[in-house]
């Protein structure tokens, strides 16, 4: 099969389009046809070996000292279930699904292997392969953070990031919820948050959220970069400021920190059947900012690097 290959850390080309061998499911497990993935940030920091400030040897003992232990990144995809292991109950050949294989990575691939049992469920009929792709990541890292700080029906929640995969997700979701919703997002990215249902958007390039004047039950950071001291002087007395991605300095502060809160997603089979039902009734969507074919990986790396990034950004594989 072809996948997108890291052959060593470094830029975007050191990703090569290869033939590998193609998996063979265990007896619990199912075989997809990937029929659409994507690079995220996450992605990037794999295929470099970088990451958040003060995790460097953490980061290089667990990906691989020389080269990386799992030369095939992607953690988001869509397909067709083309095999399943002689154990398999709950998938059948054929089944269109989307899923999420988190630290096991291999996604950027014409096949992968998944166990029944992890973060798979039936595709969201009224999306396509692209589309579906684009949400287990953004969608269950939004629903656990969110839950985590037990967002209510009328509380004020600002989530900063709103344009980024997980942010567009959580603006979404925390409108589900019932709440008033800020987004923290910039210029070129305000009408895109509004579209997704934020009652105010704050461009960080023209004005600090954190001046003016209002506060918040929940400030959700999706990508590490909000001011810790200020954000936290927004919060109401018992609000809670969650955050995905931190250097180790912000990790500190979170111990420290009772209405500080952050952690590992908890990959749920569960969590993606409730998204696909909150799209299917219309709830939710996915955005997706561009495409590229599977060959042309490097390029999406770059683009996701620049950061202009709107939502996802989607690999398709041409099965021929």
């Amino acid at each position: 099969m072809k996948a997108a290959v890291v052959t060593k850390y470094g830029p975007p080309e050191v990703l090569q389009l290869k033939e590998v061998e193609k998996p063979t499911p265990k007896d619990n497990e199912v075989l997809i046809r990937v029929q659409a993935a994507t690079v995220t940030l996450y992605d990037c920091w794999g295929r470099a070996c970088t990451g958040p400030p003060g995790f460097g040897l953490l980061i290089k003992l667990s990906s691989g000292l020389g080269k990386p232990k799992k030369p095939i990144l992607g953690t988001e995809f869509a397909g067709e279930i083309e095999a399943v292991g002689k154990d398999v109950n709950l998938f059948k050949k054929g089944d269109p699904v989307f899923g999420f294989t988190g630290m096991n990575l291999g996604a950027n691939a014409e096949y992968v292997c998944m166990p029944e049992d992890g973060a798979l469920a039936i595709k969201p009929t009224n999306m396509t392969y692209e589309e579906a792709a684009a949400i287990p990541y953004g969608g269950l890292t939004a629903l656990y953070f969110l839950r985590k700080a037990n967002i209510q029906s009328g509380q004020k929640v600002l989530i900063f990031g709103a344009s980024g995969g997980v942010g567009t997700f959580a603006v979404q979701l925390a409108k589900y919820f019932g709440t008033e919703v800020s987004g923290v997002c910039s210029t070129p990215k305000l009408e895109l948050v509004r579209s997704l249902g934020a009652d105010k958007v704050f461009d960080y390039t023209k004005e600090d959220f954190t001046k003016s004047g209002e506060k918040y039950d929940i400030i959700f950071d999706t990508i590490g970069k909000s001011p810790f001291s200020d954000s936290k002087r927004s919060l109401n007395k018992e609000g809670i400021y969650a955050f995905t991605t931190f250097g180790l300095g912000r990790a500190f502060r979170v111990l420290w920190n009772k209405n500080a809160i952050s952690g590992l997603l908890e990959e749920k089979a569960e969590d993606l059947v409730f998204l696909k039902e909150l799209i299917e009734a219309g709830k939710i969507r996915a955005v997706i900012d561009k495409r590229y074919p599977l060959e042309q990986a490097a390029e999406a790396h770059r683009y996701v690097e620049s950061g202009q990034k709107k939502g996802q950004v989607v690999l398709t594989l041409d099965h021929i």
